[in-house]
């Protein structure tokens, strides 16, 4: 077996047998990848390996890489970030499971993009640091990953604006589809979100209706580039939540 050294994020896992799982991570130096992860309830590892793999959970490895599997396996796993936050706020480990179910369904590219992995990364690093602005954190998250999965905005924002979906450009007229359009205060939300600093997001002022409408309008604008994010079940906690 090839080995190699590699950070990771988790997304999602899967039981395998009475004491393996299979771990699937968006990886720095491969994209996404599947790893068998075995031996969970042997004694040694109890209340270790098992707890570092939690939904956005941030992981530096050695990882084996076989010829005749598609699995890979871990030499060694551990902690990259202590998260401090997320595992005991519910509001925080609610976006999180969010963005790792997003993530799971949208990326399923084996290349590395070291782009999109950086900015996964440090927003989960900026969410268990923050304070105040939680409530915005999964607009501002899934608005600006558009930028890394190529679909963002295609103009400038001009006040009063309209979004078109479909054109993929702010617009100042209502486009003739108004299924397939932001609203004049939503395509605001956008451009605000996408301008913002994660650290200065509180000074975003939405109310939970606000929010709402905006998810959902966002939603139509993932689901006509990526029909996948219907499978999103999350997004209802979130809806609950915030």
């Amino acid at each position: 077996m090839k080995s190699y050294k590699g950070r990771g994020i988790v997304l999602h896992t899967l039981k395998y047998g009475e004491s393996g799982m299979v771990a699937y991570l968006l990886t720095d130096v491969g994209g996404r990848r599947s790893f068998m992860v075995q031996g969970l309830r042997s004694q040694r590892g109890r209340g270790s390996k098992q707890a570092l793999f939690q939904p956005m959970f941030l992981l530096e490895f050695e990882g084996l890489e076989s010829s005749k599997f598609d699995l890979h396996r871990f030499r060694e796993v551990r902690s990259a970030h202590i998260m401090r936050s997320i595992p005991f706020d519910v509001r925080k480990s609610t976006i999180a499971l969010f963005m790792a179910e997003t993530l799971y369904r949208l990326v399923r590219e084996s290349e590395p993009d070291e782009r999109l992995f950086d900015f996964v990364y440090s927003s989960v690093e900026a969410l268990d640091a923050m304070q105040e602005g939680v409530a915005n954190f999964h607009l501002w998250f899934l608005a600006n990953l558009s930028r890394m999965l190529g679909f963002s905005p295609g103009n400038l924002y001009t006040e009063d604006a309209w979004f078109d979906i479909g054109e993929g450009v702010f617009t100042p007229v209502p486009p003739r589809s108004a299924s397939a359009a932001m609203s004049r205060d939503n395509a605001r939300i956008l451009h605000d979100l996408l301008e913002c600093d994660v650290r200065y997001l509180a000074e975003i002022g939405l109310n939970r209706e606000q929010r709402v409408d905006f998810l959902n309008s966002l939603l139509v604008y993932y689901g006509y580039h990526l029909d996948a994010v219907r499978a999103v079940q999350s997004v209802k906690i979130l809806r609950e939540v915030f």
